[in-house]
């Protein structure tokens, strides 16, 4: 027993053996290098990371061969030269393009080639050199070289340009520290925008309008002689503003919290004067600069106090001088008007109501003044007609009398006299 089964082992292991040869032979016909093959060379302009004996030769991503050598050219250090063999009938021609490619993570390379267009096969060297296949000097490049390399270039740039650089950033916080100390002001701008364009937001802050006067007695019945355009107000930054302005002390001016005008005051007592004209029976004779109204004096208006005092006793505390200059450029009168409303509290509110009666207080005296002063405003003397008048007839002298009884002078005869022509 113990003699069949030691031959059963070794015949086995001759079967193992044959099938093993077999393999052998079929590997080194259809991957090894006793097939059909043709072979090339592969010169690289730079390094070959990863390329070893061995690497797979790939076209148009598939596999036809394999790196079966890689040598330096001692002329050129930075060249390597790579020997491939591929199957026989791979298409490779004079444009076909040569690369590096890395096999994932293992950090294994592969030589690609791409077929080109070209109908001729690649020529051999001189002397029965091998055909030669030149890659791109970028050809041998990796992505973390390439990265080696933007990081390397984006330093030498850094360091070239530092003194720029700090500059730079020294004007960046410069800016951030001015919009930094006027964000209020940034703020009241980008909220114009949006009222302009029409995209803001429904505002939670309540606002509130200046009322325009009324009650007034009737109004003319023929339009008045005179036109007046009245333009927008002047007056200081901290009141040209929609907030409603409150003086807690002599010489300071605080903001009411949570409430707003319609519209920035200037802009708004313009409309309200206007409207306070018209409410009068002057709407033919008032108008704006918008209007494009011509040969009309202007009231021109400066804002100095329209704010709510609360030093001692709360009250609207309003005024402003009023000018009225002529269609040649001169100031034919000018008037102070003030006036003060008691107020009974100092929340928006009252406030509000007390800068309305203020203002309700001094839209007459303003109205009636600047009527009386158009109204008497010196006419210039009109033209004479002709161009002059016409100089009058010299008289005639009168004729001498004749005493009584005498006869009337004989006409003088024309004849001359002579001895039949005696008187």
């Amino acid at each position: 027993m113990e003699t069949r089964a030691r031959y059963a082992l070794i015949g086995l292991f001759m079967l193992a053996v044959i099938a093993g040869s077999f393999a052998f032979v079929y590997w080194l016909e259809n991957k090894g290098g006793f097939g059909q093959r043709e072979t090339y060379k592969v010169r690289f302009e730079g390094p070959v990371s990863g390329l070893s004996t061995g690497s797979p030769v790939l076209f148009n991503g598939l596999r036809v061969g394999e790196v079966t050598g890689l040598s330096l050219n001692p002329g050129e250090p930075q060249t390597v030269i790579a020997t491939i063999a591929v199957q026989q009938g791979t298409p490779i021609r004079d444009d076909t393009k040569v690369g590096l490619e890395q096999q994932g993570l293992s950090g294994g390379a592969a030589v690609t080639l791409r077929g080109g267009t070209s109908t001729s096969p690649l020529s051999a060297g001189e002397g029965g050199a091998l055909p030669l296949l030149s890659a791109p000097p970028t050809a041998g490049q990796d992505w973390t070289q390439a990265a080696r390399d933007a990081f390397q270039n984006v330093d030498k740039v850094m360091t070239e340009n530092s003194e720029s650089l700090k500059s730079a950033i020294s004007n960046i916080d410069t800016f951030a520290a001015a919009l930094a100390r006027n964000s209020d002001k940034v703020d009241s701008i980008l909220a114009g925008i949006e009222r302009m364009t029409g995209g803001a937001s429904a505002s939670k802050t309540p606002l509130y309008d200046l009322a325009a006067a009324t009650g007034f007695p009737p109004p003319p019945t023929e339009a008045a002689a005179w036109q007046l355009v009245i333009p927008e107000p002047s007056t200081l930054m901290g009141t040209n503003t929609d907030k409603i302005l409150t003086q807690p002390e002599a010489g300071q001016v605080a903001e009411l919290p949570n409430a707003k005008w319609t519209d920035n005051l200037p802009v708004l007592v313009q409309a309200k004067v206007v409207q306070s004209f018209e409410n009068a029976g002057y709407a033919r004779s008032v108008s704006r600069p918008r209007d494009n109204v011509t040969d009309a004096d202007q009231l021109v208006l400066d804002i100095r106090r329209f704010q709510v005092a609360t030093s001692l006793e709360a009250q609207g505390d309003i005024d402003f001088v009023a000018k009225i200059v002529t269609t040649d450029g001169k100031i034919l009168d000018a008037h102070e008007f003030t006036a003060t409303a008691p107020a009974s509290g100092t929340d928006a509110e009252a406030s509000v109501a007390a800068l309305n009666a203020a203002f309700a207080k001094l839209m007459p005296e303003l109205i009636d003044w600047t009527v009386a002063t158009l109204q008497n405003k010196p006419q210039p003397p009109a033209p004479e007609a002709g161009g002059g008048e016409t100089p009058a007839e010299p008289e005639m002298p009168p004729e001498p009398e004749m005493p009584p009884g005498s006869d009337a002078p004989a006409e003088p005869s024309d004849q001359p006299a002579g001895p039949d022509n005696t008187l």
